[in-house]
């Protein structure tokens, strides 16, 4: 039996295998475990992975890079605004949906997200294939706790047009903790998964109860999410995204101070000239990646500016000095988490490393200073971890087609957002309060008060859903409800409300 797990980040991927009992990553065709999520495109070809990301240099406008942040989303999201405005790629619209715009010289084309993510599934799956020997196609694909139904169904469509048989999408902290067997240990041999806001839990047996910490930093986004485990099941608590913090960041925190290295040798400054300034970002992250093992690093690049050449050698003493503050800022979403979800630092017993810039080896001593009583499993190089647990449950999902269902499976479905209601202070001011936080188990019933003034006669409550406490925008809106008396029901599962 082989099975296949992939896990698809914004700025790289990773497909790992099942087979002989025991999962492991693949390298792909350039000997590296871990595929950048770039695709180029030329005049009579697509590029995808290290070439592309290398070829960024002279061919930027037809590069894409961290399609994932747009992947499901409309053209006025935020988050694809954010990304418009940083991508080298020019960024149309569509049917108010976003295109990529490829000049390859004869013609300008227009190119979807999915069309692009359909790309790096191919190459996903060829390079699985290269280790299988054959052409096994089932795999399970992770995503992040945040990705909405729509991200999710344009994903698992993507990935069937690449050719997989998609088994399951998994979230990534869930994933994660498979691959360690985090609450899967059993007297008897037999093994438990439940993944948050998923449907599967098999052969529950009664495990202890703890809470473990999923720490996931990658290339441009750090996720810190509580998990209470408990009979096998991942329950979470509580998660925080911020997008302002990533790899990245290490990275062009270094190549400004490669570039200002360059100015005190040379008396000329980089920092306006793209080309150089790109030049560094590479050198900059082939150091960052060495230092994590290495004490110091070389950077060398040839005819940076102006045919000079730039030769710095970089210890990691200075990379953690230039990277201080941010190394604080990576850290600091953990003890906010905390108090958010009423833990102390001893409750937790585990600390779960993932993505790459988790690898850092200042960031794992300042998680250990901060929770010194933990656990920190990071046996599993971070940036492979999610891809193994992927493969390890697509396993489990083949192994288990004898099992009837009902003995098979729970059904918990569970909020992805939060859900507030809208209400109007004394002053006249629009007051969001939240009545099922994210991560709420459903179907759910909570009791709030609403307040009014003794004339009324009508009431028109409406409900939203959001990833904070606020609401910004009138198209979160999920239910509008004339009455008093209601009940939340599952708006993801069944897009329905029920009063």
């Amino acid at each position: 039996m082989a099975a296949i797990g992939v896990h698809l980040g914004t700025t790289c991927c990773c497909v790992a295998v099942y087979k002989d009992s025991r999962a492991d990553v693949v390298a792909n065709d350039s000997g590296d475990r871990v595929t950048p999520a770039v695709v180029a495109y030329r005049e009579n070809e697509k590029i995808v992975g290290l070439a592309a990301k290398q070829g960024r240099i002279r061919n930027a406008s037809n590069t894409v890079t961290k399609v994932k942040q747009i992947l499901g989303r409309q053209f006025q999201d935020p988050q694809v605004q954010k990304h418009v405005a940083e991508s080298k790629c020019s960024v149309s619209t569509t049917d108010g949906k976003p295109r990529y715009e490829i000049d390859t010289g004869e013609d300008l084309k227009t190119i979807t997200p999915e069309e692009v993510t359909k790309l790096i599934f191919e190459k996903m799956k060829e390079t699985a294939h290269s280790a299988l020997g054959s052409d096994v196609n089932d795999v399970v694909i992770t995503v992040p706790l945040d990705f909405g139904k729509n991200q999710k169904n344009v994903l698992r469509q993507a990935a069937q047009a690449a050719g997989f048989n998609v088994l399951r999408l998994v979230h990534e902290p869930a994933a994660a903790l498979l691959a360690f067997g985090v609450g899967q240990e059993s007297p008897t041999g037999k093994r438990s998964i439940f993944s948050y806001s998923f449907s599967y839990v098999t052969n529950c047996i009664l495990c202890l109860h703890s809470h473990v910490l999923v720490y996931k930093l990658g290339g441009s986004s750090l996720s810190v999410t509580v998990v209470e485990v408990n009979s096998g099941m991942y329950r979470v608590l509580a998660s925080n995204t911020d997008d302002s913090i990533g790899g990245e960041c290490f990275t062009e925190a270094l190549a400004h101070y490669l570039s200002l290295e360059f100015q005190r040798l040379f008396r000329q400054d980089v920092k306006q000239n793209p080309r150089a300034m790109m030049k560094l970002v590479n050198s900059a992250e082939v150091a960052k990646h060495a230092l994590s093992t290495l004490g110091s690093s070389n950077c060398f690049v040839d005819s940076l500016h102006d045919g000079l050449d730039f030769d710095c050698n970089v210890s990691r003493a200075r990379f953690e000095s230039v990277c201080s503050t941010l190394f604080t800022q990576s850290i600091q979403p953990i003890q906010k988490l905390l108090d958010e979800v009423g833990l102390a630092g001893s409750d937790i017993s585990k600390v779960v490393l993932c993505g790459g810039s988790a690898r850092v080896p200042k960031l794992q001593q300042m998680i250990r200073e901060l929770l010194p009583d933990v656990e920190l499993l990071n046996s599993i190089p971070p940036d492979e971890v999610i891809a193994m647990g992927a493969a390890t449950e697509a396993a489990i999902l083949l192994g288990k087609e004898s099992i009837a269902p009902e003995e098979d499976t729970v059904t918990v479905e569970c909020s992805a957002r939060n859900i507030l209601a809208k209400e109007t202070d004394d002053a006249g001011t629009d007051v969001y309060t939240v009545v099922f936080p994210s991560g709420t188990p459903l179907p759910a019933r909570r009791p709030h008060t609403f307040q009014a003034s003794g004339d009324l006669s009508s009431a028109c409550l409406e409900l939203y859903e959001s990833e904070d406490k606020g609401c910004k925008q009138e198209t979160n809106k999920v239910a509008q409800v004339r009455g008093v008396c209601i009940s939340f029901w599952d708006w993801y599962t069944c897009q329905r409300v029920t009063y």
